[in-house]
């Protein structure tokens, strides 16, 4: 008979075995080709620990090992990559134009699988749609697939879509996206995830306090600190387009007067050249950003924009505090367009003593592909746990 203390002996023997594990495939997560002696140096581990570590790996085909390139004197080492049977997520992004599924293995980079413009924005006919792509990649996948995590352009209150103006949405249940009852679904904001997987992979790693802010159909975003999005109590933190920084006399789709998107995307530029309101904000801002510079009325036009970009900017940075602020989707187009009147705008809105020493803001790294990464990233961190993998052991085991 076993005793209690040799049961516990067991478990935290288990535990540590895990956690060494957990921590080579978070190093290579993090920096894909990585090398195993780089990863020994950099987790502190002996050279016998980290071959030990990456055989047992390999054998829960999680990792497989190359040769590394030769480098100078000292002992040869591999390149460390995900196997190519092991565990996948599928990241799942649905944007206002269109929509697009990827793969991602442990390595956290998505592979973009399928992908096709919005044949009408009905959520019944997006949804179903989309549901049918999830559902032939992880036929392609099999058992592989370990969680489904997807971005939508829309408010997520408590891992539920409430309204996306984007989309024109009121409510609507994303639960058919999960091809099974026992696959993980992960719903969250684009611009949200986005700002993750750029605080992460991006212009804002290894800062510790990163603020993201995305133009597409409205303002989106979030503040990053130590890794995590602030998400706020319930899920919504980052609506920063709904800030009342704009007119007062406008009405936003989203109920409230006076939002921030109205005076900076496609609608904005729309509305100072005098045109009516476009069916599609985001294409018609990227047609006159491409004006602009031979136009003089679109220029005028974008620069109004660019400047309620900046002064808006200007208050985030005021009261968020961040060191650094990354610019997605539009937002760099329509600060490169109009340089002067944003940088004006920005200058103006800060507090003196931020004035002297502003966070540096820059384009992000990721472009378009950032609300990708960062459901990739979400449903790797629930992968990489030892629960789940303890899981993924046990079901190779019993085949």
């Amino acid at each position: 008979m076993t005793s209690s203390a040799g049961r516990a002996r067991s478990v935290r023997a288990r535990d540590a075995r895990w956690r060494g594990a957990l921590a080579v495939l978070e190093e290579m997560r993090r920096e894909p080709g990585a090398t195993r002696a780089g990863v020994a140096r950099r987790l502190g581990l002996t050279t016998g620990s980290a071959t030990e570590i990456t055989a047992r790996l390999r054998e829960l085909a999680l990792l497989v090992e190359s040769p590394a390139a030769v480098s100078g004197r000292g002992r040869p080492t591999t390149v460390l990559r995900p196997h190519p049977d092991g565990p996948v997520v599928i990241a799942v992004d649905v944007r206002q134009e269109d929509w697009r599924v990827a793969v991602a293995e442990l390595d956290g980079r998505p592979r973009l699988a399928e992908a096709a413009a919005h044949a009408g924005r009905d959520p019944d006919q997006v949804v179903g749609t989309v549901a049918e792509a999830v559902r032939r990649v992880r036929e392609r996948h099999g058992r592989r697939v370990r969680a489904v995590s997807v971005a939508v352009a829309a408010t997520v209150r408590h891992g539920r879509v409430v309204q996306s103006a984007a989309l024109g949405w009121d409510a609507v249940d994303l639960a058919a996206l999960a091809p099974e009852p026992r696959l993980p679904l992960l719903v969250g904001n684009d611009a949200t995830l986005a700002g993750a997987a750029e605080a992460r992979y991006g212009g804002g790693a290894g800062v510790g306090t990163a603020l993201h802010v995305t133009i597409e159909v409205g303002v989106g975003g979030t503040l990053v600190a130590d890794g995590r999005p602030v998400a706020g109590a319930t899920g919504t933190g980052g609506e920063f387009g709904h800030l009342p920084l704009g007119d007062p006399a406008l009405r936003c789709p989203c109920g409230a007067l006076g939002c921030w998107d109205l005076a900076v995307d496609g609608r904005a530029i729309a509305r100072h050249l005098g045109e009516p309101p476009p069916r599609d904000p985001r294409s018609y801002a990227r047609t006159a950003l491409a004006r602009a510079e031979g136009d003089a009325a679109v220029r005028a036009a974008v620069g109004r924009a660019a400047s309620g970009f900046g002064r808006g900017l200007a208050g985030l940075i005021n009261a968020l505090d961040p060191g650094i602020v990354t610019l997605g989707g539009l937002a760099e187009p329509l600060r490169s367009a109009a340089t002067t009147e944003f940088g004006a705008a920005l200058a103006d809105g800060l507090m003196s003593f931020r004035r002297l020493d502003p966070p540096p803001v820059v384009a992000a790294v990721l472009g378009e592909d950032g609300a990708l990464h960062g459901a990739a990233a979400t449903a790797l961190d629930q992968v990489l746990t030892e629960e789940s993998l303890g899981a993924w052991a046990a079901e190779r085991s019993g085949r």
